[in-house]
């Protein structure tokens, strides 16, 4: 399917750089063991996204939210295009140009990651994250998330690319400083303080205390401690308690307050609870 991508894309003269899973299992690494795929994850320049849209529409994808609404969020607002999935082998492509939505107020620069991606060895013209900003943006898209289902399997994701990367030379000096550079320190010290605290990643003592630069306040991090304690364990009803309802509609919360400002937040909500269209259950 990668190489269909590929030869869609081909007209564009574009790389095609692989994100989160897809990258995992096209670059073999331990992170893609035992992992189900729902759709393909690519990143491209924003200036582009028109060229890149229209090739894939040519050859079989169409796009799959038709809600006015739903098109100008992600349009103006997010950092992908709409999913779009092929008419007859139902593949789903997400087209990313950022890894956080315009609206955020933190927004690393992804042409720096472009930059810096790595080619995969024999899949000529298929890219994938360096090393460093893979697990950025990895620990990203988990901690500013939203939901949470699966949070437990985000964060394996997170000790496997940690335990691979961590055996090469200079991965834990570059880590810091590169999440320092992409303003994602906040991120990476979610990332490792859960990944040793739950699953015993062994991470350098000097990267963790280098990490804590991006830590909250005192009061904020035990309440964080209190909501990612309980939305990082498996999803159970063995592992929930009377709290589990309250911890992810306020993760929910969170994850569009990181999002979007105030105002829009409150008029997106508002959007989606009583104006957008119900989805209808297939018969």
């Amino acid at each position: 399917e990668l190489r269909q991508v590929q030869r869609a894309l081909a007209a564009t003269g574009l790389p095609l750089i692989l994100l989160k899973g897809t990258a995992y299992a096209a670059a073999g690494l331990p992170a893609a063991s035992g992992r189900l795929f729902s759709d393909i994850d690519i990143l491209v320049p924003k200036e582009r996204l028109a060229d890149v849209e229209s090739a894939l529409m040519l050859h079989g994808w169409a796009g799959t939210h038709h809600d006015e609404y739903d098109q100008r969020y992600y349009r103006e607002w997010m950092h992908e295009l709409p999913p779009l999935q092929h008419m007859r082998r139902s593949s789903v492509i997400d087209v990313h140009h950022a890894i956080l939505p315009e609206t955020a107020a933190v927004r690393p620069d992804p042409a720096r990651l472009r930059a810096a991606a790595r080619p995969i060895p024999g899949m000529g013209g298929v890219f994938t994250l360096a090393p460093c900003d893979m697990v950025l943006h990895s620990a990203t898209h988990l901690f500013s998330e939203g939901e949470y289902h699966h949070g437990l399997r985000d964060l394996f994701d997170l000790h496997r690319l940690l335990c691979h990367f961590g055996a090469q030379a200079g991965f834990w000096v570059a880590l810091p400083a590169r999440a320092q550079e992409l303003q994602l320190a906040r991120p990476l010290f979610y990332a490792l303080r859960y990944c040793t605290r739950l699953l015993g990643t062994p991470v350098p003592a000097a990267v963790l205390e280098q990490s804590r630069a991006g830590s909250p306040g005192a009061a904020l991090l035990a309440l964080m401690d209190a909501l990612f304690g309980r939305a990082l364990l498996p999803p159970h009803p063995s592992c929930a308690d009377a709290f589990d309802g309250a911890t992810r509609a306020a993760l929910y919360i969170r994850g569009n307050w990181l999002r979007m400002p105030p105002l829009m937040l409150s008029r997106h909500l508002f959007h989606k609870a009583f104006l957008s269209p119900k989805a209808e259950p297939a018969n």
